[in-house]
This record gives C-alpha cells, sequence and structure tokens, in this order.
C-alpha cells in the first residue's frame, strides 16, 4: 500500500510538472534593460574613478574627475583681466565734476554781468565773451562726457567677449567631471584611474536593473489584438522547468516586421515575419540580464 501511495503521489507531481511545464504561452522572449555607455567629453588623465562592476550609482553621482588643472589656471587668467579692464574704466561724474564746477562759475558770472549791462557800468562785448565761454565750457562738457563714454562702451564690450570666454572654460571644466545619467548598476568598466581619456572613449556600461523589459515577438494576428498599455503576464524561465510570474506591460510596438530570431520560438512556429514588443516588469531582484522568459499576452 505505501509503495502504491508513493507511486501515486510521484505521478500526480510529474504531471503537474508537466503541466505546468506546457503552460499555453503566446511568444517569448529576453529580458534586457536601458543600458548607457557613459563616455568622457574632454581629454586628460582621469585623476578620479570610483566606479566598480556590480556598483549601484545614482543619478547625477559624481563617479570621476579629469585633470582640469590647465581650465582652472586660464580661468583664473580671464577673471583677472575682467578685474583689470574693470579698473581702467573711467568715471564719468568725476571726470567732468571739474568742467560742470567751472561752468556754474561762468554762468553765475554771466548773470552778473548781464545786470552790469543792462544799467551800462559795462560795455556789451563783456557780456559777449562770457557768453562765448559759456558755449564752450558746454561743448567741453559735451565732448568729453560722449568721449568718456565711447571708452566706457568699448571696455564693457572687451569684458562681455572675457565673459563669454569665462563661460566656455566653465563648461569645459563642468565636462571634466564624469556624471553618472542614471540610477542603476555598473554592468561593465572600461578603463581604470590615471588613464589618459579622449572624448567619446567609453568608460563604463551602466543599466536601470530595477525595470526590467522583456523583448518578445509576435505574429501578425497576434499584433491585431494588442496595444500599448495593455497588461499581459510575464514567466520567467529559472531553469529545470522553474518560473515565477510577474504581471507587466506593453510599452513598445515594432511598426515594422522581421524575420523570427534563431533563439526565440513564437506561438506559431511556422511564422517567418514578426512583430518586436517591449513589455515594462518591474525587477523584484529576481530578473537578470539575458534571462529568458514567456508571454501570455491575454490575461
Amino acid at each position: 500500500m505505501k509503495l502504491k501511495f508513493l507511486f501515486l503521489i510521484s505521478l500526480i507531481l510529474c504531471l503537474s510538472a508537466c503541466y505546468k511545464s506546457n503552460l499555453p504561452y503566446d511568444a517569448s522572449g529576453v529580458f534586457e534593460a536601458k543600458e548607457i555607455i557613459v563616455s568622457s567629453e574632454m581629454t586628460g588623465k582621469l585623476i578620479r574613478f570610483n566606479v566598480e562592476e556590480g556598483q549601484s550609482c545614482s543619478q547625477n553621482q559624481i563617479v570621476g574627475q579629469v585633470d582640469d588643472l590647465q581650465l582652472v589656471l586660464r580661468k583664473k587668467q580671464l577673471l583677472a583681466n575682467i578685474q583689470a579692464i574693470k579698473s581702467r574704466q573711467p568715471n564719468i561724474s568725476k571726470q567732468i565734476a571739474v568742467l560742470k564746477q567751472q561752468l556754474i562759475s561762468v554762468k553765475k558770472e554771466k548773470i552778473r554781468v548781464e545786470k552790469l549791462v543792462k544799467n551800462q557800468a559795462l560795455p556789451d562785448k563783456q557780456l559777449d565773451d562770457i557768453i562765448a565761454q559759456v558755449e564752450i565750457l558746454e561743448k567741453q562738457e559735451d565732448a568729453l562726457k560722449s568721449s568718456l563714454t565711447n571708452n566706457n562702451k568699448g571696455l564693457q564690450d572687451d569684458i562681455i567677449a572675457l565673459k563669454f570666454q569665462l563661460d566656455q572654460l566653465n563648461d569645459m571644466i563642468n565636462k571634466c567631471k564624469i556624471i553618472n545619467p542614471i540610477q542603476g548598476t555598473v554592468l561593465s568598466k572600461y578603463t581604470t584611474q590615471h588613464e589618459i581619456v579622449l572624448p567619446g572613449k567609453a568608460l563604463y556600461k551602466i543599466g536601470d536593473l530595477q525595470n526590467m523589459m522583456l523583448r518578445a515577438y509576435i505574429t501578425s494576428e497576434q499584433l491585431s489584438k494588442l496595444k500599448l498599455g495593455q497588461s499581459v503576464y510575464v514567466y520567467a524561465d529559472f531553469g529545470r522547468a522553474a518560473t515565477k510570474k510577474y504581471q507587466g506591460e506593453i510599452i513598445w510596438i515594432s511598426s515594422k516586421s522581421e524575420f523570427t530570431p534563431k533563439t526565440i520560438q513564437t506561438k506559431d512556429e511556422r511564422a517567418n515575419l514578426v512583430y518586436a514588443i517591449k513589455i515594462a516588469i518591474p525587477n523584484d531582484g529576481f530578473l537578470k540580464l539575458g534571462m529568458y522568459g514567456n508571454v501570455r499576452l491575454f490575461l
């Protein structure tokens, strides 16, 4: 009896496993993630690089630094040049203060002479001389003010040009920092500290493993029944008939057909042309890049 009982239990487990391993899946695919290859934007020695494979990095975290000493020195030189130009800018009000005071005195004298001429105590020529002197001083004031204003404008234009150069240097200095673009995990590291890097040289690859995607392939018949935002079931394949069920959302459907990849099978294995779809799945820590998964499209 015990042997028969054990045999029945074994048979039930086998049938259960066979049933689970032959679920009616609609498509298969491979898990992938958003990956970014981070490169250097400047030339120089990599004086700091705090990146290791498997390391978690937050978005906008500074993980490295290219030597920017020469750029910093050029920036200091520009700041000194700007300060020197500012010191040469004339103070217009102070420069014309002497002429203004002379003009005030001459105008007062003009009023006194006008009274004396009116009373015939002085000849008209003396008044004419005072009036001419006032006109000369006014013209001198206008000419000096115009000259100083033009001089100031020229120096101000020089300062603006230097500030543009300063902005360029600041941008180059900022680009010497290696800033991590997304929150994720370092997948590969291509360089080490103290190496000379060039613009565009790959430093490391990072991927967002918290939000995985399954790229699967469907037939044209299935395509007509799908839409963006649709919920589907995804079964991660852990080998030996072990699977784990996830609920995902279709976030992308290809607009072009392609031949079925050799490593992927569709529900209809005879289909030659298929359409790629991407299904977003939150990762609970068990999903890995390159892992196979199956999809049940219709809940």
